[in-house]
């Protein structure tokens, strides 16, 4: 088999002389949307008309209607994929859970979506009224729902949708640690993605279909893996490690599409920040011939559909009271990136940490951890509303306080930092406490000088430690702490917790005082 990446021109030009026999195919697609309806800002929180109406902003469904129409009118036959994650990530969720989601998607014509972690962050009941509501296939191969009533014969694991007169299958893949992410509850079991991946392309290819598509919600590096160690899958739009892959970013972390053998790995970010599109083309045996595109930025240039912008304007109306309040103040940005707070000490993260110490300090707790994947979005500088709080800290969280030895403490922070390599939400900021680590060390052994109000840890004593209800139920790996003792799941909700303790401090300077270091 032949894979070519080529610039527009080679594929321009290759499609000119392309047999008659060839198949091409756009496939455009999003991944990890967390219900950004409305525009967003260059940190990924809130943007205000205002700055709208400026061009500083960024996504929003409004946009997405405009650039899905003009992409398929460039082209004679295309699908529409997700990879995964619609659900959570602003208040459109907490108010409507899946509704406006599936309202939404059914607008753009999406072909198929994948389900991603947070799909299943309110059950399988949210979930399964969400996939009653939407006019396309939502799929998960790697996990065993038989035995949950909800789901089993609805959620398929594989499907095949028909474009321009071809077959196309499509597979689902979701993260194999769903269950440490998010509440699909103890009927559904999550298995590894390369069998299961494997296992649909044969039932498929004994089908007769020979263009696979998978949408995987596992992140680029599994991907990476599934792409190595399968045969016969053509595509993986991937999601789950908001990867941005573009050939002229200077912000990308791989080519698009990323080349593994003869399969093409796409992803765009996240947030609706991108609309990816991949053209490819198959030979008449079903064989990848060409994979080129790159990711389209949905900023100004691109306009908002009035109609969609007038509906998503209605739905938000009954959030207004609640994200207009101003909360507090802050004297410049509040550094709450993704990349920085699942890697290191990030502002945000000590921000949350100490106010949650801050919070139960009169119960005697020394210790505050919060896992950096429930860090979802930076506050600029000025006045600070609850709104973006709440887009900051989405999951409703509430705080957890709870008993643990000092040994719990540093096989938690162990935990933490085993995936640092992968961005993984687990990296643990802290407060009321220090330590270091090397990730040059295996997993297990990478964390030391842990230091507790300045002394160092004592493995043997009992201390106090306040979380979110997430991580002390074994969230993010943290299973240590499900035996804790004296635990209270059922504290404050964490983003109140944080906006309180913020507008106490006047003018909110952020900082950094090295509580975390690396090697």
């Amino acid at each position: 088999m032949k894979t070519y990446l080529m610039t527009g021109a080679a594929a321009l030009a290759m499609s000119a002389g392309a047999a008659a026999a060839d198949y091409s195919l756009t496939i455009l697609h999003t991944n990890d949307f967390h219900a950004r309806f409305e525009p967003i800002s260059k940190y990924d929180s809130g943007c205000n008309e205002e700055s709208n109406a400026e061009g500083k902003c960024f996504g929003g469904s409004a946009r997405l209607v405009t650039a899905i129409e003009a992409a398929r009118q460039r082209t004679d036959n295309s699908i529409l994929v997700d990879g995964g994650d619609q659900f959570q990530g602003t208040l459109f969720y907490t108010y409507y859970k899946g509704k406006l989601a599936a309202e939404m998607m059914n607008k753009l014509g999406y072909d198929g979506m994948t389900v991603g972690n947070h799909e299943f962050d309110d059950g399988p009941e949210v979930l399964r009224g969400f996939m009653d509501s939407v006019n396309f296939p939502v799929l998960m191969s790697n996990a065993d729902v038989s035995k949950e009533a909800l789901l089993a014969d609805t959620l398929m694991k594989s499907t095949v949708i028909e474009k321009g007169g071809e077959k196309i299958g499509l597979i689902g893949l979701t993260p194999q640690d769903t269950d440490e992410l998010a509440s699909p509850g103890p009927n559904v079991t999550f298995s590894d993605p390369v069998a299961a991946v494997q296992g649909e392309v044969d039932k498929l290819t004994e089908m007769g279909v020979n263009k696979i598509i998978v949408l995987s919600h596992s992140g680029y590096g599994v991907d990476q893996r599934v792409a190595a160690e399968t045969t016969g899958v053509d595509v993986i739009v991937g999601g789950h490690s908001n990867t941005l892959l573009s050939n002229t970013s200077d912000r990308a972390q791989g080519p698009y599409p990323t080349m593994v053998g003869d399969t093409a790995i796409v992803q765009a970010y996240a947030y609706g920040k991108f609309l990816g599109e991949l053209n490819v083309t198959f030979n008449d045996a079903g064989e990848l011939t060409a994979a080129v595109g790159e990711p389209i930025i949905m900023d100004a240039s691109v306009a908002e559909d009035e109609a969609t912008k007038a509906r998503i304007a209605e739905a938000a109306a009954p959030l207004e009271e609640i994200r207009n309040r101003v909360v507090a103040e802050t004297a410049e940005p509040i550094d709450g990136e993704r990349g920085s707070c699942r890697a290191a000490e990030c502002a945000m993260g000590n921000l949350i940490a100490d106010a949650m110490l801050d919070r139960v300090k009169d119960q005697g707790v020394e210790i505050a951890i919060q896992n950096g994947g429930g860090i979802r979005a930076s506050i600029d500088g000025g006045e600070v509303t609850m709104g973006e709080v709440l887009t900051v800290l989405p999951f409703q969280n509430t705080l957890s306080t709870f008993q643990v030895s000092g040994e719990t403490i540093v096989a938690a922070l162990e935990n933490g930092v085993s995936q640092h390599e992968d961005g993984a939400g687990r990296f643990p900021q802290v407060a009321g406490m220090s330590y270091t680590f090397d990730v040059s060390q295996p997993a297990g052994s990478r964390v030391s000088d842990v230091m507790v109000g300045g002394s160092p840890i004592d493995m043997g004593k009992v201390y106090g430690v306040v979380s979110n209800n997430y991580v002390r139920n074994g969230g993010d790996g943290y299973k240590m702490f499900r035996d804790a003792q004296n635990a209270y799941d059922f504290g404050p909700d964490l983003a109140d917790v944080t906006a309180e303790f913020l507008a106490a401090q006047g003018p909110f300077k952020p900082y950094l005082d090295g509580r975390i270091t690396a090697k």
